[in-house]
């Protein structure tokens, strides 16, 4: 049986809420082991295994453990704002996890929503947690966010950088990077011949050239390539119309060029279910694709089903391709 990490989020906002509901869910439980890695208090009385010692879910073969990890000061996580306090315990939670993850203690890594604000408040230097997870590991190859919502998965060729800079930063490396991440991805998952459309960067893919001339130049060249590599790769495709041909069935995957390009279109397809995936890191690592929500957090309202969908990523992507 395959044993999990789970981390319960920024304490300021809905993370520890929708995990403990996570942990109480015997359906859950039934995939994997669970090692939960962060401070007990955090988790409501119902959902914490007491004395730290291990509980036996109503499934028949799941177990809890939970590795009680605290700040050496500990804090008052403020409710509903991004803070110091709370990005500090986090990016210990993270830390944690890395050393773990070196000791081969679990085989995948599940966590509630993070900030980045409150992580950078803390002191973190990278520009998001996938970056600072990777340095713990000391890993240095490509990497980059996959989402999937109902079975379609998204990446993209820039992330969690400003909007002026992502011109600069669409090369056909890039591109051929990520077209061929989201494709190890799939087959990893199952998929022996995903079906990926690239995303153009300009408005109607450039219109041949007189609104831009990346989709010539880079984006094409590299799509070629990947071709070339027995990657069922195609496009460039106008991005406002690119998710209504995958929506509709004709591609299991699209790479996008920038962060909201993709974002926007997966989030309006299912909010709720979306899952974000740490592509190309050494084991699963997957959390819900929304936010940590402060409007509503200690309100007891916030939806559970995003991280259920990210538990259950983890676990098929392991028993897809269980030596990853």
């Amino acid at each position: 049986m395959f044993r999990i990490g789970l981390l319960l989020g920024d304490p300021s906002g809905i993370g520890p809420e929708i995990a403990a509901r996570l942990l109480n869910s015997p359906e859950i439980l039934s995939l994997a082991d669970i090692l939960v890695l962060g401070d007990q208090r955090l988790l409501p009385i119902a959902a914490a295994p007491v004395n730290g010692t291990d509980r036996k879910s109503a499934a028949p073969t799941g177990v809890i453990s939970i590795f009680d990890w605290r700040l050496s000061r500990p804090s008052k996580y403020p409710l509903g704002i991004a803070n110091a306090a709370s990005g500090t315990y986090v990016l210990g939670t993270l830390r944690l996890a890395a050393e773990v993850i070196r000791r081969k203690e679990i085989d995948a890594l599940v966590y509630a929503p993070l900030n980045k604000a409150a992580m950078k408040l803390a002191g973190m230097h990278e520009e998001d947690e996938m970056h600072f997870l990777a340095n713990q590991l000391g890993y240095s190859g490509y990497m980059s966010e996959i989402n999937e919502c109902d079975g379609l998965c998204t990446t993209r060729v820039t992330s969690h950088v400003p909007l002026h800079a992502v011109a600069g930063l669409i090369t056909q490396e890039r591109v051929l990077d990520a077209t061929r991440l989201i494709h190890r991805t799939l087959v990893a998952n199952g998929n022996p011949a995903p079906r990926i459309a690239v995303a153009a960067l300009n408005p109607h893919a450039g219109e041949g050239g007189q609104m831009g001339t990346e989709e010539i130049t880079t984006i094409g060249p590299a799509i070629r390539q990947a071709r070339s590599e027995g990657i069922l790769a195609d496009g460039p495709f106008p991005a406002d119309t690119v998710f209504l041909a995958a929506r509709n069935g004709r591609f299991d995957a699209v790479v996008t060029m920038y962060h909201d390009q993709g974002q926007i279109a997966t989030k309006l397809l299912g909010f709720e279910r979306g899952v974000t995936i740490h592509g190309g890191l050494p084991l699963p690592i997957t959390t819900p694709a929304h936010g940590t929500a402060f409007d509503i957090a200690g309100k007891a309202t916030a939806s559970v089903s995003a991280i259920r969908a990210a538990f259950a990523v983890a676990v098929r992507s392991l028993n897809s391709n269980p030596s990853c």
